[in-house]
């Protein structure tokens, strides 16, 4: 035995971060994620068989996934190879690809290549891994927090299973934490650590479900503060403060969180909730997500969920966009929030939207026969000969600047693709529009040269 090397191997340990420390080491002290390695799960028996085939553990940090593999690499009598995708490369990939041949050829021995942060692998990267998967040669785990479906190769996805891991609940939070207070060997039990009960609820919730956020400020918290004349260090609520202080927010700018929050601030917005619509777009600005990015979607919001029901709300939208781009921030956050209040009170109306989705609808289906001749560019003397524009009755001519005369090509005549909203000014407007059209209409005779003074 080597003496050296064991003492080395101890002061790392010493030296560790409490999370790691802490690390489960059986699926017995694993904590939640019952629904993947629950008692009779597909994965805990193929863990406890020693029978695991590929797969990708997907959830937010800090809630087991590399624990998970390191409790496999216990368990297995497979070669287990650990590989970081920040910093390893194809070459990387080829070498532990070519001992795992050997080790399978001469001695028999499976190789479990555990990839942490696999979507940050890109695409020839992840080429490179894909045949020795296929093939066998190695069992890949791959760790990520982003949604393995937009973020790894679809051949590697279809020859692996995915298991998504969810942020802790807060009693088990509570556990863990409680666990390393006790814990003499591995934990904070030699510091004779009393966390108030109202201290551990607030690491707990700014946390937010991160075990690994959790522990490394509950060890701040302990190291840092001092014992009092009977030698207990009592963490209270101001220590916890301190030792978390601000939260980290689970956001990575074109991950998941991306996509979902703005996507919650856009449903807010269009359910006419301001108080989610600005937690959301808080939460979007705390954890820097890109100001113009913001300020393109309440202009999209404006044109499609507010629309002719307050037609100003466009103006709003693109008016805050302009005062950030001259403002910057931090003074620009206010015209986004302002336009988005605004928006979310403001009445709704997507009813221009679905018209032209509608209408495109008809354009693909190629229903339409050309442009009538009464509506054809008649301006042109060689145009003009040609019959094109004939029949065209020109509204400014008529009272109220509107008179009976169809637009649609004959095929299309009858269809409604507009169908007003009854909200803020798109009523009036769409009453005004009624009334007009209750008129009765006759098809125009497009043989007969009306005399017209529009200029087209």
């Amino acid at each position: 035995m080597d003496l050296f090397a064991s003492a080395n191997q101890e002061a790392k340990q010493d030296a560790a971060p409490l999370a790691l420390r802490m690390r489960p080491k059986t699926l017995a002290e694993f904590e939640a994620q019952h629904h993947i390695v629950g008692a009779g799960s597909l994965l805990r028996r193929a863990i406890e068989a020693d029978r695991l085939q590929s797969i990708i553990l997907y959830g937010p940090p800090g809630t087991g996934k590399t624990t998970l593999a390191t409790i496999i690499a216990n368990q297995t009598e497979a070669k287990f190879v650990s590989l970081n995708a920040v910093m390893a490369g194809v070459n990387d990939i080829k070498r532990v690809v070519e001992q795992a041949k050997n080790d399978l050829t001469y001695y028999g021995t499976k190789t479990i290549l555990f990839i942490d942060e696999i979507h940050r692998f890109n695409k020839a990267q992840q080429d490179a891994l894909l045949p020795f998967v296929e093939k066998g040669v190695v069992t890949l785990i791959g760790a990520t927090t982003e949604n393995p479906m937009f973020t790894v190769n679809k051949a590697l996805l279809s020859r692996s299973r995915i298991f998504a891991l969810e942020a802790l609940p807060e009693e088990s939070m509570e556990r863990l934490l409680l666990r390393a207070v006790a814990d003499g060997e591995r934990g904070l039990g030699s510091y004779q650590a009393q966390v108030m009960p109202e201290a551990m609820q607030h690491i707990i919730q700014v946390a937010n479900g991160d075990a690994r956020s959790a522990l490394n400020a509950l060890e701040l918290a302990v190291l840092t503060t001092a014992p009092d004349s009977d030698g207990v260090r009592r963490i209270t609520l101001a220590v916890a403060e301190q030792a978390i202080q601000r939260r980290r927010i689970n956001y990575t700018k074109g991950g998941d969180e991306h996509y979902d929050v703005i996507s919650a601030f856009i449903k807010s917005i269009r359910g006419s909730d301001p108080q989610a619509a600005v937690y959301w777009l808080a939460r979007m600005i705390y954890a820097g997500e890109d100001p113009e990015f913001i300020a393109r979607r309440l202009m999209i919001s404006a044109a499609e969920d507010v629309g002719l029901a307050d037609p100003n709300a466009m103006t709003v939208a693109v008016s805050a966009a302009q005062a950030l781009e001259r403002l910057g921030l931090p003074e620009g956050r206010i015209p986004l929030a302002e336009a988005t209040v605004y928006l979310a009170l403001a009445p709704k109306s997507n009813s221009a939207y679905a018209a032209l989705n509608q209408a495109l609808e008809v354009v693909e289906k190629g229903l339409d026969q050309g442009v009538p001749t009464h509506l054809r560019d008649g301006s042109n003397g060689g145009n003009e000969r040609l019959g094109l524009g004939r029949g065209y009755i020109y509204p400014h001519d008529y009272p109220g600047h509107w008179v009976a005369q169809e637009y649609l090509p004959k095929p299309l005549q009858g269809m409604r693709f507009y169908r007003p909203g009854s909200e803020g000014q798109e009523k009036e407007m769409a009453e005004n529009w009624r009334r007009r059209s209750d008129v009765a209409t006759e098809p125009v005779d497009e043989s007969k040269d009306t005399k017209s003074t529009d200029p087209e």
